[in-house]
């Protein structure tokens, strides 16, 4: 019998029992669940908490991670290769929540804000942006429904958002009144056409204001009245006068702002035209100073709800850009991954140019994870669970945590949770290794020394940010033994199911280059990666597989069955050329045929240019 899942509200029994013991365990805290219908209301709360806060913890769940097992981030790639597998991520699936917690340690005690906001794309605008195709992976999904996650309300009532560099684009097409001060600078000289037209507007301006005042002065026709109006150019912005100046330049724009500031009780805003540029100035008249700061603050207001409408949740990411805040988080490459694609730009084309930019916008970003291999590197603590009861059995690090929101029996929510025990693992870490996490210097402009020796550390395969960025990898999670990746050969078309001792076993003593010290580790399920450590065996290696003198019977089966090696420059290549295959060997069968045809593409190039040289010429005049 076939058993349908659908998606609900409700929690499954298991789940039940699940949130049954969280409740228990965490004293019925409560995350607070932001969608769209409180999220202005949310957004007060939060920054208050930000500002009041030394850190803020960032979790988010998303869709998805990877399509195939080989293109998570393993132990063997470079920093490069691991960001170019997180940018795959990021580009492919959806955040869906996004916890934050602002949050202190003093002494002991953490005091805690967390927040849960429920994310959906949607074009709010009407402007076709963003316009978001997703991936989802079933495993990810189903975890979810599990946990009782709405779906219908994370659709329906989630919250949207535009990126930076989304927002300017829209900027471009929808046209936005706003009070946006211009200035001339004092060194530009004015020709003789800036002159005349800022003399005609001044003018116009003038009697616009005198003819304005008089008639508040004396009792008109309704018709005379209307006529005044319609000489004058006069209209009415709400229940005040004001009169619409069309420009035709940026530097006309410029000069009628300029002109403006010599009349104290008019307020200027302008009106953009579709496609970014200034249409008119709309010159509002004020009945006197009160007047003019009571629309001063009716526009900003109306700044901030646009601005709330166009950036959506992208405002909690501004502000959390703004307060300079360290940002803490866990398997920090695959969240701020997310983050810069979702909500900055698109993601760059390399790991360089990404945390150059990433670290404009979040200075300081520390990584529980690198944390706690400066405990334990060799520890197997993969996931924020696992790392809290390793150091709960073999540290005595109490945290008693407070948390500002408080649920009643019936309203626990979990949804978010890993922000708390983000939050709590940096606690107890920091009380572990003897770091003060209230010492900062320059009001949060720098981090402790101590502190600063862990943050900005993108790279999953280095322990501190201090440790040299090289192309040496590691091998396994728990042993911090490193090798470079020249001496590091890419093994496959393999029998599937092959265990990595079967394959080392295979291998060992059948040439001289497997009688030294070597390691074997399985990357996909008919791919393994061959460890050298006598630098030189990985070339020989693979000189033997190309030549195919070989004598022993094992690796001629081996080669007669399909099998092939490569460099880990081939490996290298699938992830910049973006050969996301579902079988990594076949992924390295097509690096291996592209490269084969650049190279005779280059030869036959070079065949076709003619060499030029003047000493080996015949000069006929001489004959």
């Amino acid at each position: 019998m076939v058993h349908k899942r659908f998606f609900c509200s409700k929690i499954f029994p298991n789940a039940a029992d699940h949130h049954f013991r969280l409740r228990h365990h965490q004293n019925k805290w409560l995350i607070k669940q932001v969608t769209k219908s409180n999220f202005s209301e949310a957004l007060g709360e939060i920054r208050t908490h930000v500002s009041n806060s030394d850190f803020i913890a960032v979790s988010l769940q998303q869709t998805g991670a990877y399509s195939a097992p080989w293109q998570r981030v393993l132990p063997i790639d470079t920093a490069e290769t691991a960001y170019l597998k997180a940018k795959r991520a990021a580009e492919r699936f959806q955040v869906l929540q996004f916890a934050v917690c602002p949050f202190s340690v003093k002494a002991s005690k953490l005091i805690a804000h967390p927040y849960n906001f429920h994310l959906f794309p949607r074009d709010e605008l009407k402007i076709a942006m963003p316009s978001y195709s997703f991936s989802c992976q079933l495993s990810y999904l189903t975890t979810m429904a599990r946990e009782g996650f709405d779906f219908n309300a994370c659709i329906y009532d989630g919250i949207s958002y535009l990126s930076r560099a989304q927002e300017l684009a829209a900027a471009d097409r929808i046209g936005h009144s706003s009070p946006i001060s211009y200035g001339v600078p004092s060194s530009s000289a004015n020709s003789v056409a800036d002159s005349v037209f800022t003399e005609r507007t001044k003018s116009r301006v003038r009697h616009w204001v005198n003819a304005c005042k008089d008639s508040n002065k004396k009792t008109e026709d309704a018709l005379i009245s209307t006529l005044r109006k319609l000489v004058s150019g006069s209209e009415l912005y709400g229940s005040r006068p004001c009169l619409i100046i069309n420009v035709c330049s940026e530097r006309q724009v410029q000069l009628v702002l300029e002109m403006l500031k010599e009349f104290v009780d008019v307020v200027p805003i302008v009106v953009p035209a579709r496609g970014g540029e200034v249409q008119a100035i709309r010159v509002v008249l004020t009945s006197s100073e009160e007047d003019k700061n009571l629309l001063e603050k009716e526009l900003q207001d109306m700044e901030e709800e646009h601005n709330k409408r166009v950036r959506g949740f992208r405002e909690v990411i501004d502000l959390i850009s703004t307060s300079q805040k360290p940002v803490v988080a866990h398997n920090s490459l695959n969240d701020f991954t997310f983050i810069y694609s979702k909500f900055l730009a698109p993601l760059p084309s390399t790991m360089d140019e990404f945390r150059s930019s990433l670290l404009l916008v979040f200075p300081h970003i520390l990584d529980v994870d690198h944390l706690m291999k400066a405990i334990g590197p060799f520890e197997k603590v993969n996931n924020l669970p696992a790392s809290i009861s390793y150091l709960r059995r073999k540290f005595f690090a109490p945290i008693d945590m407070e948390v500002s929101h408080r649920a009643e029996a019936d309203n626990v929510q979990i949804h978010g949770r890993n922000v708390l025990r983000i939050s709590e693992l940096f606690a107890k870490l920091c009380s572990v290794l003897k770091i003060n996490p209230e010492t900062f210097e320059d009001d949060y402009s720098r981090l402790s020394y101590a502190l600063q020796c862990h943050a900005n550390t993108l790279n999953p395969s280095l322990t501190s940010s201090e440790d040299p960025i090289d192309e040496d990898v590691r091998i396994w999670n728990k042993n911090s033994r490193r090798i470079s990746i020249d001496n590091l050969v890419l093994l496959w078309g393999l029998e599937i199911g092959i265990s990595a001792a079967k394959l080392k076993a295979l291998l060992h003593g059948s040439h001289e280059v497997f009688s030294k010290e070597f390691d074997v580790q399985m990357v996909d399920k008919n791919c393994a990666v061959i460890v050298f450590w006598t630098p030189g065996f990985s070339d020989r290696f693979l000189k033997i597989m190309d030549s195919g003198e070989i004598f022993c019977e094992s690796l001629k089966d081996m080669i007669s069955e399909g099998s092939a090696a490569a460099s880990y420059k081939t490996y290298r290549s699938v992830c910049k050329l973006g050969l996301w295959e579902a079988d990594l060997a076949d992924a390295l069968d097509k690096a291996l045929e592209k490269s084969k045809r650049l190279t005779e593409a280059k030869s036959e190039e070079d065949l076709s240019v003619i060499d030029w040289n003047n000493d080996k010429m015949i000069n006929l005049d001489d004959l």
